[in-house]
C-alpha cells in the first residue's frame, strides 16, 4: 500500500513539474516579444528548446496523471513516465550545458552578432546601456543615433558597450541555465518517487494475490 506521505511527495514533485513547465513556457512567450535588447542577448534557439522543453514537461505531467490513477496492478504506465523522466533529464543536462558554454565565449559571441546587428539594434543597446560601439567607441561602423550623437561624442565618452553588455547577458544566461539545472532535481525526485510508487504497488499487489489464495484470512 503507498502511503500517504509517498503520495504526497510524488503529487508535489508532478506539481512542480507543471510549475516549471508554466514557467519556462511564460518566460519564452514573454521573451519572443519584439524587443531587440532581449532578441539580441538571448539567441533565438534558446528560446525555441526552451519552449519545447516546457512543453515536454507538460506533457509528462498529464502522461504522470493518467498513469497514476491506474488500478494498482497496472504499473506499465508508471515505468513509461520513467522512460520518459529519462529523456527528460537528458534534455534538459543537455539544453542547460549548451546555454552555460556560450557563457563562456560571450565577448566573441556577442562581437559576432554586433557586427551583423543592424544599426537599429546597436543604437538601441547603446541608448540602454549609455554606451558607444563594441569595443572602442571610435569605431570605424559606429552607430550613431540617440545616446551617440554623433562620432565626436563617442570619441569623448570612451565608453565601449563589451562591458555592460556582457555583464547583463552573464547575469541572464546564468538565470537561466541554473534555473534549468534546478529543474533536474524536480524530474530526478519525481522519477525517485515513481521508482518507489512502482515497488510498493507490486509489493500490494504481491501480497493480495498471497491472501486470495489464502482464502482472504491474511497473515496471522
Amino acid at each position: 500500500m503507498v502511503s500517504k506521505t509517498l503520495s504526497g511527495a510524488w503529487a508535489l514533485f508532478a506539481l512542480s513539474l507543471l510549475a516549471a513547465a508554466g514557467i519556462t513556457i511564460t518566460f519564452c512567450i514573454l521573451w519572443g516579444l519584439p524587443n531587440m535588447i532581449v532578441h539580441f542577448v538571448v539567441d533565438s534557439s534558446f528560446l525555441t528548446a526552451g519552449l519545447g522543453l516546457g512543453i515536454s514537461y507538460a506533457i509528462t505531467f498529464v502522461i504522470a496523471v493518467i498513469a497514476i490513477v491506474q488500478p494498482n496492478h497496472i504499473t506499465m504506465g508508471l515505468a513509461a513516465l520513467n522512460w520518459i523522466l529519462l529523456l527528460e533529464a537528458l534534455f534538459t543536462t543537455v539544453l542547460g550545458t549548451i546555454i552555460w558554454f556560450f557563457t563562456l565565449r560571450e565577448r566573441t559571441m556577442y562581437e559576432t552578432k554586433w557586427l551583423s546587428a543592424t544599426p537599429e539594434v546597436r543604437i538601441a543597446i547603446q541608448d540602454k546601456f549609455q554606451c558607444c560601439g563594441y569595443f572602442a567607441s571610435n569605431e570605424t561602423n559606429l552607430a550613431t543615433g540617440g545616446f551617440c550623437v554623433d562620432s565626436t561624442f563617442a570619441t569623448n565618452l570612451n565608453t565601449p558597450c563589451v562591458g555592460p553588455l556582457v555583464n547583463y547577458a552573464d547575469y541572464t544566461l546564468n538565470n537561466i541555465f541554473t534555473s534549468i539545472y534546478g529543474y533536474m532535481a524536480i524530474v530526478i525526485g519525481l522519477f525517485l518517487a515513481t521508482v518507489c510508487v512502482i515497488n510498493k504497488r507490486i509489493e500490494a499487489e504481491r501480497f493480495r494475490k498471497i491472501d486470495a489464495k489464502r482464502g482472504g484470512k491474511g497473515f496471522v
